[in-house]
C-alpha cells in the first residue's frame, strides 16, 4: 500500500476512533460526579446550630445509624423543587435526614424552613462554606448518604427526585440498615 492510500484512509480512522470515545462516554451518567470520599469517614466538623431548637451538626453525630446529610441553601432553585421529597423521606420513610445549610444568610435560611417545613433532625450552618470545601461540594443541593461506620457512601449532586429516591437511594439505605 502507498502513502497515497494510507492518507485516504486516515479519515475514516480518525472517525472510527472518535466513534469508539464517544460511544464509551455516552453511557456514563453525567449526573454522577464521583467523589473521593465515598467510602470515606465524614471529614472532621463541627457547625453551629441554624435554629434555636434544633441541634448543628458535627462529625460526631455520624455513625450508629444511617442518615441523609442533605446540603442546601434558600438562595438555591433545585433545592426548593426537592424539599418536599427530603421532606416525605424524613416523615414517611422515617430515615433521619441532616440539613448543611451552605453559604446562606441565617436569616433567609430560617425564612425559607418557616415558609417550606422543616424535615431535618439536625441542621449545621456552613456561612463561609469551609465543611462544604472538606465534603467536596460542588453546588447545592448535594446528597450524602453515611453509613453506621460513619462513612459517606454515596453522593448525589443535583435535586432529589422521588424515581431517583425510589429507585437508587432507599434500596441503598434498607441495604446499609440491615448490615
Amino acid at each position: 500500500m502507498s502513502i497515497r492510500h494510507a492518507l485516504y484512509l486516515l479519515p475514516l480512522l480518525i472517525f472510527l476512533g472518535l466513534s469508539v470515545y464517544f460511544a464509551i462516554g455516552l453511557q456514563k451518567d453525567p449526573r454522577e460526579i464521583p467523589s473521593a470520599l465515598i467510602d470515606k469517614p465524614v471529614p472532621q466538623f463541627d457547625l453551629p446550630p441554624l435554629l434555636a431548637d434544633v441541634p448543628g451538626i458535627a462529625t460526631a453525630d455520624f455513625g450508629g445509624e444511617v442518615v441523609v446529610l442533605n446540603v442546601f441553601a434558600s438562595w438555591c432553585i433545585p433545592c426548593r423543587a426537592e424539599h418536599p421529597v427530603i421532606t416525605r423521606m424524613a416523615e414517611e420513610e422515617a430515615i433521619p435526614v441532616y440539613g448543611l445549610n451552605w453559604k446562606d444568610e441565617k436569616e433567609d435560611a430560617i425564612a425559607w424552613l418557616a415558609e417550606l417545613g422543616n424535615p431535618y433532625a439536625r441542621i449545621g450552618h456552613d456561612l463561609d462554606g469551609r465543611v462544604g470545601i472538606d465534603l467536596g461540594v460542588y453546588g447545592v443541593p448535594e446528597t450524602y448518604i453515611i453509613d453506621k461506620k460513619g462513612r459517606i457512601r454515596f453522593k448525589q449532586v443535583g435535586p432529589l427526585f422521588p424515581d431517583l429516591v425510589r429507585e437508587k437511594i432507599l434500596p441503598l439505605i434498607r441495604e446499609l440498615q440491615a448490615e
